[in-house]
């Protein structure tokens, strides 16, 4: 009889359902279920619907309320659902007031598909949003990691993307409010805190103090000594700052391992794209983090696909994973989403699309296969979770062969690669 949450999309959404499921049941919701939704390709919005409609099968009588970026951009087309009894905004979803307004009306029990549609939404202007209050997970129980928001919104306007959108102009949490979470998320129980956000590199940019990440960063790192590791969500390698950098290099609780936001290694794509580095910009950027720090590895998002994308410029792209060296690689196949100057270009084929987005799997398989075969009889550390299984410094997966309690930091010497993941004794 709780609050069921179903979350699709980022970390961001991971941590912010952790304060919607406290908001409502708070307020006093119960049986009702949510869905936190993504609008990032048409396949994530698809899934929420499949989502709406396999929860109201299992329990027809209970409410489903669904919000997130797809009900931010589109709340019509979730609101013209029969099996859907509210709509609420992004910034509406975490307003204790929206919820003790659907608790305290009952409201959620009689917007049953005889409602009109307008009548389920809540949504506002996201562009008008300026909270920027950091969240962070709460019940860390088995968990060893920690997420905190410390930034939201974007304020670039990639072709491609929709996020802006559903998320608002960039926003960035005080330095001050983002210490005092990251010091209760290390008395719940977390080893580890992941800063992220929408635009986790843009942070500080509209304050006028100057602030950016690699001052939060060093903030952070200061006040908390007895914080064991520190990592940070998807960057934009070209907005890096000195400080930042510096801290990269030096800093040994800061993790060496960066996800970088690159979506191309063609230089026309990226220009097309409207992205703010070319293909130099991120083979050099790889390089001269590797050369402060040379165990660093890299992880990145590219897509297959995009607009106007010929067999010449995807193999760009393709040789992009060996020329910055990535080991993590997270291959999207081009979606075009309403609304975005990308979806009025010339649109690859379909199939096309879909073999290059299998290629570029195979690559990124393969890439991270090597990573793994080269730690293999190397002393790794690792952070141990749940499940006796545990993360290095460097985001390597590691299985133990016996029982290991989590929260702890083991030296460990893997022996073999078992899928996307070694084996310690």
């Amino acid at each position: 009889m709780g609050v069921e949450l179903v979350t699709f999309g980022c970390r961001l959404n991971l941590v912010e359902s952790e304060t919607i499921e406290q908001q409502a049941q708070a307020a006093g919701l119960a049986d009702v279920a949510v869905i936190n939704s993504c609008a990032v390709t048409a396949e994530a919005v698809r899934q929420a619907g499949q989502a709406i409609r396999r929860l109201a099968r299992e329990k027809p009588e209970r409410p489903i309320v669904v919000t997130g970026c797809a009900a931010q951009i589109e709340p019509q087309r979730f609101a013209a659902m029969p099996e859907v009894a509210r709509v609420l905004g992004n910034a509406e979803k975490l307003d204790m007031a929206s919820w003790r307004a659907l608790a305290g009306s009952n409201s959620l029990r009689s917007a049953d598909s005889q409602g009109s549609p307008a009548g389920k939404i809540a949504v506002g202007d996201i562009m008008q949003a300026r909270d920027a209050s950091p969240h962070r997970t709460q019940a860390l129980g088995q968990h060893t990691r920690g997420f905190l928001q410390v930034q939201n919104g974007c304020d670039h306007r990639c072709t491609f993307c929709v996020i802006p959108l559903g998320r608002g102009n960039a926003r960035s949490a005080d330095v001050d409010e983002v210490v005092t979470q990251a010091r209760r998320l290390v008395a719940d129980g977390a080893s580890e805190i992941v800063l992220t956000g929408v635009d986790l590199t843009s942070y500080g940019r509209e304050k006028p103090d100057g602030s950016t990440l690699g001052a939060l960063v060093g903030a952070v790192l200061a006040a908390l000594p007895e914080l064991k590791r520190l990592r940070l969500s998807s960057l934009d390698a070209v907005e890096v700052d000195d400080e930042l950098r510096a801290l990269i290099a030096d800093e040994p609780r800061l993790m060496p391992h960066l996800h970088l936001s690159l979506q191309s290694g063609d230089d026309l794509v990226l220009k097309r794209m409207k992205r703010r580095h070319n293909r130099a910009d991120a083979v050099r950027f790889c390089e001269e983090m590797r050369g402060l720090r040379p165990e660093i590895v890299f992880g990145a998002d590219l897509i297959a696909g995009f607009p106007t994308e010929d067999e010449a410029m995807f193999s760009r792209t393709l040789a992009l994973i060996e020329d910055c060296g990535l080991s993590y690689v997270h291959g999207f196949p081009f979606s075009a989403r309403p609304g975005t100057p990308a979806a009025r270009m010339p649109q690859v084929a379909g199939g096309e699309i879909k073999e290059r987005a299998g290629r570029l799997r195979q690559a990124a398989e393969a890439a991270h296969a090597r990573h793994l075969a080269a730690r293999i009889g190397r002393p790794l550390s690792v952070l141990t979770e749940r499940g006796d299984t545990g993360r290095a410094e460097d985001f390597t997966l590691v299985r133990f062969g016996r029982s290991v309690a989590p929260g702890q930091i083991l030296p460990v010497t893997a022996h073999a690669k078992a899928g996307k993941s070694l084996l310690a004794a």
